[in-house]
């Protein structure tokens, strides 16, 4: 009998188990992970950023755990010696929509206290020489890093503290008494006193396992990344962000430096027709009925049916997706978008046709279950893993 499972071995549920342990040192936590080590998911698809919270409603968690995650990774990658490079991030302006869009943004990062610098024309071209736009926002403490070096250096500590992690193991099934809660799995049956979730793009199946129907979905978004050549790694100093639609659902095409001195495009968001599916030719059909048979992700796609039309046609043809980009980096051709590993991010969606727009938890007697966790959930995954810590403490008995 354990005093914890943890079901997934991404950087949210790493990130919980350390913390448990690092409070807990006498508890037993076993993280169940069915893939065949740490970080396949979200956490190993995505582009590295260390978000500063730019973007998220003032007053959200996810202001809030970002503008700590932010300072918080850094720290964690100073104590473990991981790379990151706290590179900065441009936001651009490419015409008079655009400016007065990011006037609303700049007033949002002073709501949610970060340091940031307004550039005009001529400031954003001596940053970006490649770059062009009639105005800018420079926000310093935005970075980039590995976030699976970040998660395997998690797994090795819950080693460390006498925590265990069995990888290959999937969860099938979940039964909840007064006392235990126990999860039947394809490497056999395990139970412990408590249960916490943090299963991405399984989040709602995890719900309905423990025999309640939630009141949300989880629509798999695939976004699509291209690599630039070797010889464009310097063609950017800074990541370089569009100034998004505040009436689309996603902060649209931009240029990130990668830890690894490469530079990506990307991502757009077009519906999955799987749940884990990261080519443009994974199907399930059981995924699909499910997607398309929630009223909630109905309404999402017939509000946004037309955008919804140009992100698709812009994954089918690359020429749409290099008009993006080329809005602020006219110099990229065509040639220069060269084939890259996707991501699916696990979008959570109400019953009323809603993008979820803040982490959510779903909570049982012996269970939390983290529901919403798209980005900045990386960034802010040590936050994440303190909350549900305090949940737990004021929830569960620990003593």
């Amino acid at each position: 009998m354990y005093d914890f499972l943890i079901i997934g071995g991404g950087i949210v549920g790493m990130s919980t188990a350390m913390q448990l342990l690092g409070r807990y040192p006498d508890k037993k936590i076993l993280v169940l992970e069915k893939e065949s080590g740490p970080a396949h998911h979200q956490t190993g698809h995505n582009s590295g950023v260390i978000h500063a919270g730019v973007y998220y409603t003032p007053g959200s968690l996810k202001a809030k755990f970002c503008l700590e995650g932010n300072r918080n990774t850094k720290e964690f990658c100073q104590e473990n010696g991981i790379r990151y490079d706290e590179c900065g991030k441009l936001l651009v302006a490419t015409n008079d929509l655009e400016l007065e869009r990011m006037k609303a943004l700049w007033q949002r990062t002073e709501a949610n206290g970060l340091e940031r610098h307004w550039l005009n024309a001529d400031e954003l071209s001596e940053r970006e020489p490649n770059i062009t736009g009639i105005g800018g926002i420079f926000v310093p403490s935005s970075g980039i890093v590995s976030y699976r070096e970040v998660t395997e250096a998690m797994a090795r500590k819950i080693i460390e503290r006498g925590g265990e992690i069995r990888f290959n193991t999937e969860v099938t099934g979940l039964r909840e008494s007064d006392s235990e809660v126990s999860a039947q799995t394809t490497q056999g049956d395990f139970s412990a006193r408590y249960l916490i979730s943090c299963s991405g793009l399984m989040a709602d199946r995890v719900v309905r396992m423990l025999g309640l129907e939630p009141q949300f979905q989880i629509c798999p978004f695939r976004g699509e990344y291209y690599l630039l050549p070797e010889q464009h790694n310097r063609i950017v100093n800074h990541l370089i962000y569009p100034i998004p639609d505040p009436s689309m659902p996603f902060l649209g095409v931009h240029l990130t430096r990668m830890i690894d001195g490469t530079v990506t495009v990307g991502p757009n968001a077009v519906l999955a027709w799987k749940r884990e599916g990261y080519r443009k030719s994974d199907i399930s059909l059981k995924d699909s009925l499910e997607t398309l048979g929630y009223a909630g992700i109905r309404k999402v796609l017939q509000k946004n049916l037309k955008p919804g039309l140009i992100e698709l046609k812009n994954s089918l043809f690359k020429g749409g997706y290099l008009k993006e980009v080329q809005k602020y980096c006219p110099s990229l051709t065509k040639a220069d978008l060269k084939p890259y590993p996707a991501g699916v991010r696990a979008q959570a969606v109400s019953r009323d046709g809603k993008l979820v727009d803040d982490f959510l938890f779903v909570k049982t007697r012996r269970t939390i279950n983290v529901c919403n966790a798209p980005s900045p959930a990386a960034t802010s995954a040590l936050p994440i893993g303190r909350y549900i810590l305090s949940e737990a403490s004021d929830q569960f008995d620990l003593a």
